[in-house]
């Protein structure tokens, strides 16, 4: 009975979606509104993701990860519950971009000095031993693809969650 109260009561998962909401806010005004002043978006995501939907000549440039940045040059921002379309201009082609929020790495508002990592709960092993290794390491990698390096640099918050860190 306690395992299945568990299950229930994923609190990593919540956090990460919580995260996401975020993001899904901060789009949905953009998407009303436009983007206010100098704010721009710095948007790291994984290429390969579930549901993400760009030209195959851009995924074979970004075969892993690729950072959108949304600032002047992007159209045509649509924001649903599961992610967001936006049209971008790629070697001056108009190209359109669908990535699920559950794709996205990171995301950062320099103006702001704002940001968020996503870094996925632990998964467990068939060894029973924690499977994430490198997550520290993706961590640091989508959060220099950002733009934020390591959040203290740019005086910026960056809020991480990482929920395979030891305490």
């Amino acid at each position: 009975m306690s395992d299945e109260i568990e299950d229930l009561l994923d609190y990593p998962r919540l956090m990460v979606n919580a995260l996401r909401g975020v993001l899904r806010e901060a789009l949905s005004i953009v998407e009303e509104e436009g983007l206010p002043g100098e704010h721009h978006f710095y948007i790291a995501f994984n290429t390969q993701g579930p549901g993400v939907v760009l030209p195959g000549h851009i995924r074979d440039q970004y075969p892993e990860q690729m950072t959108i940045v949304l600032q002047k040059q992007f159209s045509d921002l649509v924001v649903d519950e599961d992610g967001f379309a936006v049209t971008l201009s790629f070697n001056r082609a108009k190209q359109r971009l669908y990535i699920p929020f559950a794709s996205v790495l990171s995301f950062a508002d320099p103006t702001a000095h704002f940001g968020l990592q996503f870094v996925e709960p632990p998964t467990v092993g068939e060894d029973g031993e924690d499977a994430t290794d490198g997550a520290e390491a993706a961590t640091d990698d989508a959060r220099e693809d950002a733009g934020t390096g390591d959040g203290k640099s740019a005086g910026g918050k960056v809020v991480a969650f990482d929920p395979s860190r030891k305490r």
